[in-house]
This record gives structure tokens, sequence and C-alpha cells, in this order.
């Protein structure tokens, strides 16, 4: 009976000890990383309200998303511990409020997709795609408009992976978007 008794006292104290860990775990939020520059804070301020970023409803919450595309190419599954700290569009917007690359041009981004897509369970990558509209200063001509396709191999095929793999890839994005307005024809 004692051995029975110490048995069950074991099996229960292991069971609550598991709760109570379990219970203690909290997702773990994420942004992209280090701000670019605290040194254009009034460039920052002039920006702010110039660029807007709109997304599906299905964007706008904080769940990191992926697809395995090698098992079930229709299904979307979230990381559960893993969150952003904000949606990926107002995410992406203070990134590019703060890169102040937007060189002033009034701007309306329309992401599409933000997701990592695991091609094997070993080999993944993130995808952002989105659509910008550049315009005039007065807010009134639309000067251009461009479509980014951008993905990159994430360093490991997890959480992890998918928000360094983020990190990079919207920072290029500030860069490719520079880059674009740099040769749209004169205000």
């Amino acid at each position: 009976m004692k051995p029975l008794l110490f048995g069950l006292l074991v099996l229960l104290t292991v069971v609550f000890n598991t709760g109570c860990s379990v219970s203690k775990m909290h997702p773990a939020l994420h942004d992209f990383g280090l701000p670019v520059s605290v040194l254009n804070h009034k460039n920052n301020q002039a920006n702010e309200s110039a660029i807007t970023v709109d997304a599906p409803t299905w964007l706008w919450d904080n769940r990191l998303r992926y697809r395995l595309l090698y098992a079930s190419p229709t299904q979307v599954g979230f990381y559960a511990l893993d969150l952003w700290i904000a949606s990926p569009p107002e995410l992406f917007e203070q990134l590019l409020i703060a890169s102040g690359k937007t060189q002033n041009h009034p701007l309306i981004i329309r992401l599409t997709d933000f997701e990592q897509q695991f091609d094997a369970p070993d080999k993944a990558r993130v995808v952002l795609h989105f659509i910008v509209e550049a315009y005039a200063n007065d807010d009134k001509k639309k000067i251009g408009t461009q479509a980014f396709y951008l993905e990159q191999s994430t360093p490991t095929a997890d959480a992890a992976g998918a928000v360094n793999g983020f990190s990079m890839l919207t920072r290029q994005a500030a860069n490719k978007i520079q880059v674009w307005l740099a040769g749209l024809p004169d205000k």
C-alpha cells in the first residue's frame, strides 16, 4: 500500500509542477529589431502622416503566420508561443517611418502577403509582397505605383527563423522603396 501511495504522491507532484510551469509560459513578443535610427526623430515626425500601410483583415492580428507548402499549402498555421508586438502592417509602417527612406513622399502601401512558408520540414523562407503608391507632396497627384515581391530563406525553420528573416526582409523593403522613389520623376 505504501508504494502505491508513494507512487500516487509522486505522480500528483509531477502533474502539479508541470501544470504550474505550463501556466507560467507566456508568448514571446517580437518586433523587427532595434529602431533604424533615433537621430531621424524630426524627420520621422514629418514622415509619419505621409505613410499609410493597409492590409487585408487577416494580417491585422499579431500572430506569426506560416504555411506548410509541402504538406497542406492551403492551410495557414500560427506559432503559439511567439507573437508580434503589434500587427505586421503597424510594424512595417513604423519601420518605414523610422528609416527616413521615403524622401517625404506621401505613400500608400498595400501589404498583401506576410508569412513564413515551408518548402520542407527543414527549409523555410519568409515572403513579403506589397504595392506602393507614391504621391506628390500635395497628396493629390499619384506619381507612381510599384509592386514588390520579396522573399528570403530563414536561418532556421522555426519561429525564431521567421522573426530574424522578417527583420532582414523589412529592412530590404525599405531600401528597395528608397531606390524606387529616387527614380521617380520630380514632383
